[in-house]
């Protein structure tokens, strides 16, 4: 997969791969918005097609001289692709992020992480009350706050929510101090997306919210970004990075470390109780969704 940008600035994608003798575009260069290929020079310009071939200048090139394009579109700082499908309109219905268009939150992007499980898994542990006291303790939770209270999942338009969740966190985000009180949201998004908005019981503090977007490469081993949006308009963008790649460098090992690797998403195989609710939440969205990304 070939991306360049256009001379109006539009993000464009491509096969690296030339139609002429099959040279790979990513070795060219980008003249004038249009992608050259390293061999001859043809150059393809908006949705791939061929606007010029410097060994036979008079000839108008057809359609079949072009590259099969891909639906493209940037949002939340990442890029989402449509392998397969020509045509910017064609993008799916991408994962909401509502903060994103949140004017007062500052908005930063952590990641990629390559990490050895499957998408669900990654998403499955971002949705994990009960985790915290353990794999973050000290920050997100400590031993002496382990119970998870009882919580509620509600339908949305793209998946479900979890509301009614509660944790006891020394240390809630970057700035943190002292230990407080935080109500949670989440939210998935999509198959392998999800939010949260974290509440604290001051209404003056700061409220930071959390987008989880996985790439899965194959069935055991994924890309992962977070979207940060937060109040906090001090800290260097290197500090709101630390934090965050502090707290998911501590799930990591344990996510690698889980088999399978690919969810089990049908009955069997793990055993659940009570505080698993959003978990089980989420496994019936894939069953309900036919995505196989688990064991039979």
């Amino acid at each position: 997969m070939r991306l360049w940008r256009a001379a109006d600035g539009r993000l464009q994608a491509a096969d690296d791969r030339c139609p002429h003798r099959g040279t790979r575009l990513s070795l060219g260069r980008v003249v004038d918005g249009a992608l050259e290929c390293p061999y001859h020079g043809w150059q393809f310009g908006d949705g791939g097609r061929c606007v010029r071939i410097p060994a036979a200048p008079g000839f108008e090139p057809p359609a079949g001289h072009g590259l099969g394009s891909h639906a493209v579109q940037e949002r939340h700082g990442l890029v989402w692709l449509r392998v397969g499908a020509a045509g910017e309109g064609a993008v799916a219905e991408l994962p909401s992020f509502e903060a994103e268009d949140d004017a007062r939150l500052r908005k930063l992007l952590c990641g990629p992480y390559r990490v050895a499980t499957s998408a669900p898994r990654i998403v499955e542990n971002f949705l994990d009350l009960a985790h915290f006291g353990f794999v973050h303790e000290g920050w997100l939770g400590d031993r002496a706050h382990t119970e998870v209270d009882d919580h509620g999942i509600e339908p949305t338009p793209q998946g479900f929510a979890v509301v009614g969740c509660r944790a006891w966190q020394p240390r809630s985000n970057q700035r943190s101090s002292t230990g407080r009180w935080i109500d949670y949201r989440y939210e998935v998004t999509g198959p392998y997306a999800a939010q949260l908005l974290k509440l604290p019981e001051d209404a003056d503090a700061e409220r930071d919210a959390i987008g989880l977007f996985v790439a899965p490469l194959d069935p055991e081993r994924s890309l992962v970004w977070f979207r940060l949006a937060v109040t906090d308009l001090a800290s260097s963008d290197e500090a709101l990075r630390a934090f965050q790649h502090a707290i998911f460098t501590q799930d990591q090992p344990i996510l690698e470390s889980q088999q399978p690797k690919a969810l089990p998403v049908y009955a069997g195989g793990e055993v659940h109780h009570a505080a698993d609710r959003a978990s089980a939440a989420y496994r019936r969205l894939l069953r309900e969704r036919g995505i196989t990304f688990g064991t039979v």
